[in-house]
């Protein structure tokens, strides 16, 4: 065993390590784990623990249903509103079959591939997440409502802003998971918050991404909340993304620092990005309700970049060394984290080996300029759930990055849910009844 390990093994003997949850994600980016007691912890890490993949989603039938969650000794962390005398462990586990071998349809697998393409390539890709959500109160048995928490809008402070407490705690129990918010703060919407992360390799960003929303529902739960991160819970006002930072280094050297001007490979990186959207949305934004939030609210609608610009696609924010980046602007998070950065990464990388070319940035306000949008025949991103499923479906990159079977099961349950959404009577309402509980 690896030194790491065995401190890890101390860690949960010296620290009355109580419960150890072996965490990963189904194909849509919904939280799992295995629990197991700290005597099991050993034989964990040296032959992980099995589990019934065939009541996974897109992991496996009944026939072929033995799967095992290894622990990554690099993502381990102690859960802090649990006792502190009775604590309890959580570690993001990689995906193995019986004899050992990557379960290549694992999408923290599938991330690592385009991490390994990144470093192949002479790069390092650095990620950061800005991730909104909803808080709600409960009804009088505990069940959520769509009643905000507050009438408070952007950058309101107490009394106004009610959330001002609940957020601190939410910074300060992840940061007693090792993880750095940055920022936090009222967004538009009432009710509505944003808590914003420092970079970090693009694994980690996906892994703590994940936490974040653990520990959102948690704290909302234990003072007596309901946190959303469903893309449009109230169709009047404005929609939760999940905006996406990455730049790109080479050696000691972030290509996205403008040093007098822009790095062609930094240029190549985001043309890439563009080139490929329409065919990856159906994983950035995976909801019929994802659709509501596009266009709108600062929501980008069209295939545009620019500085600065909040009406775009992708910007370039005004920021300073370490800190240059692009900015994605049209995901939600209802999307896996973990898909959504290994395609965005690979469509990248892509426009660097074959030196895409920027188009021109577009300074335009879009929201009150679809004119001109049309004039200069600047692309949308797909208007609903079936064009964007089309797209990907129709897609080389797409059968390029994916294996077959993520692709046939991630595709198969869209077009259910898009048959669902048709069919019903009150859209809406079908997307609460699906969503609001689990998002």
């Amino acid at each position: 065993m690896s030194d790491t390990i065995l401190e890890i093994l101390q860690f949960a003997k010296e620290n009355d390590v109580k419960f150890i949850h072996l965490a990963f994600c189904d194909l849509f980016g919904i939280p799992k784990s295995v629990s197991i007691m700290p005597e099991e912890l050993t034989r964990a890490f040296r032959h992980g623990i099995s589990f019934d993949a065939s009541a996974i989603q897109g992991f496996g039938t009944i026939e072929c249903s033995d799967l095992f969650l290894m622990p990554d000794s690099s993502a381990v962390s102690v859960l802090p509103w649990r006792s502190p005398y009775e604590q309890v462990m959580r570690i993001f586990c990689d995906v193995k079959r019986p004899d050992g071998s990557d379960f290549t349809s694992d999408s923290r697998y599938i991330l690592k591939q385009a991490v390994n393409r990144c470093a192949d390539m002479g790069y390092v890709c650095q990620i950061g997440t800005e991730g909104e959500f909803y808080l709600f109160q409960n009804d009088a048995d505990g069940n959520p409502t769509t009643i905000p928490f507050d009438q408070a809008g952007y950058g309101d402070t107490f009394p106004l802003d009610k959330g001002e407490d609940l957020r601190r705690e939410i910074c300060l129990t992840l940061e007693g998971m090792d993880i750095r918010p940055e920022t936090s703060h009222h967004e538009r919407g009432p009710g509505q918050n944003e808590v914003d992360f420092r970079y970090s390799d693009a694994l980690t960003a996906a892994d703590n991404f994940l936490s974040f929303k653990s520990v959102v529902k948690s704290v909302a739960a234990q003072n007596g909340l309901y946190a959303s991160f469903l893309p449009k819970p109230l169709l009047t006002r404005s929609g939760s993304g999940l905006h996406i930072n990455i730049s790109l280094s080479q050696g000691d050297r972030n290509l996205f620092q403008m040093a007098p001007q822009h790095s062609p490979r930094a240029e190549s990186f985001i043309a890439g990005i563009l080139h490929h959207i329409r065919e990856i949305t159906v994983f950035l934004n995976p909801l019929t309700n994802s659709y509501r939030r596009l266009g709108a609210f600062e929501a980008p609608g069209y295939i545009t970049w620019s500085h600065q610009n909040r009406s775009q696609l992708i910007r370039i924010p005004a920021s300073f060394g370490e800190y240059q980046r692009m900015e994605l602007r049209s995901a939600d998070s209802a999307c896996n984290p973990y898909l959504a950065f290994a395609l965005l990464i690979h469509a990248g990388l892509d426009g660097i080996e074959q030196e895409m070319v920027l188009p021109e940035a577009c300074n335009q306000n879009l929201y009150e300029n679809a004119a001109y949008a049309k004039e200069q025949n600047i692309q949308s991103l797909p208007q609903s759930l079936a064009e964007a499923l089309e797209a990907a479906q129709d897609s080389a990159f797409v059968k390029r990055i994916l294996p077959e079977d993520v692709r046939a099961t991630y595709f198969s349950e869209k077009r259910k849910e898009w048959e669902s959404y048709r069919q019903a009577e009150d859209s809406h309402q079908f997307e609460m009844s699906s969503f609001f509980h689990l998002i």
